[in-house]
């Protein structure tokens, strides 16, 4: 476990209950939490999608009404988008959610939002071995800051400052600082997607859409074939899902070739963040998306992309690099962080 430097006002009471949420562009989880063994435990928990609600005061209120004989001391929010003044404005969702205003109508006085990057950070500390899926051993004697990159319906990142004793999480928005080529092929894709978007950003290729981006570039400029089986498919289902599967199971080469570059993009964003963090201490990759495609950076073509990094190859050889594979560590983490950021 990770020992993180969290303010610790005062020590909740063994049974103390917080309510903790992680809101992304597609889903919203929620968990009544309880605090035990000194992390929080989920008594609770629902998900429902976010497109569904005009607001994340009505999801709360109606889940609360649901677990009413539960009264939660604190809430905490992990919130994917930049958070000022305890307000959030919501990258890939229509909402702005003011953490105050959750507070009088729930009547809970401590709300608390965090970016949602920086609420997985917290709960990696929550986390045991089997949570956790390695590509990379490197030198885990090696003390430093720790990178976190989580693909899913955009892209997240975040890191954790070691003091020399303990780590400090904090939020960054670099998933929207701009997508680098380095083939012709990725600068062919680049201009692609410049006329779609001002700026064309990681997000835009290391992401959920940005799967279906970088497969709709192979079908339409590359001409690749799409068998009908998977143009109905993607017509009803999950697209993303729909072409990682496929990739995973061989069954299509577009599906194949569109997540070997989405692997490889991944790879040198991570690498990108470890050499910006110098995250000796390791990187994470969480989010939606890499525990559902393991198969996929298990191949060498993740680690042999990450490992191209001009002068700094003893750095990048040496770092640890984790699969987060418990779905629920922004939740957790927004859970620790009720329980321990102030004084409830």
């Amino acid at each position: 476990m990770i020992p993180l430097a969290i303010t610790l006002h005062k020590k909740p009471a063994h049974n103390a209950i917080v309510l903790a949420a992680d809101i992304g562009g597609t889903k919203i989880n929620l968990a009544l939490c309880e605090y035990k063994n000194n992390i929080p435990q989920i008594l609770f928990s629902a998900k429902y999608n976010s497109k569904d609600y005009i607001s994340v005061e009505v999801v709360i209120k109606q889940f609360l009404a649901a677990n009413n004989s539960f009264k939660p001391i604190a809430i905490c929010i992990g919130a994917a988008g930049p958070v000022q003044d305890n307000k959030v404005e919501f990258t890939n969702l229509s909402w702005e959610v003011d953490g105050d205003e959750i507070a009088k109508q729930t009547s809970i006085k401590n709300v608390v939002i965090i970016n949602d990057l920086e609420a997985t950070a917290y709960g990696i500390a929550c986390l045991d071995n089997h949570d956790f899926c390695s590509l990379q051993n490197g030198d885990k004697n090696t003390k430093g800051n720790i990178a976190i990159i989580a693909p899913g319906t955009g892209l997240g990142e975040a890191g954790m400052y070691f003091d020399g004793q303990s780590y400090h999480p904090f939020a960054t928005e670099g998933g929207h600082t701009g997508f680098s080529p380095r083939t012709e092929f990725d600068i062919e894709l680049l201009q692609y997607l410049q006329r779609q978007n001002k700026v064309v950003s990681w997000e835009h290729v290391v992401s959920g859409p940005g799967t279906f981006s970088i497969y709709q570039f192979l079908r339409d400029i590359k001409n690749m074939d799409e068998p009908k089986w998977l143009s109905d498919a993607l017509l009803t289902g999950d697209k993303t899902a729909t072409i990682s599967k496929a990739a995973i199971e061989n069954k299509a080469e577009i599906c194949v070739q569109a997540m070997q570059l989405f692997v490889k993009y991944l790879a040198q964003e991570t690498t990108n963040l470890v050499l910006k963090f110098k995250a000796t201490g390791g990187v994470y990759l969480g989010g939606g998306i890499p525990p559902k495609i393991l198969p996929l950076l298990q191949q060498n073509i993740f680690i042999e992309t990450f490992r191209q990094c001009d002068r700094m190859d003893e750095l990048i050889n040496s770092t640890p690099i984790n699969v987060v594979l418990n779905d629920q560590a922004a939740l957790l983490g927004a859970a620790y962080f009720a329980l321990f950021g102030f004084n409830a």
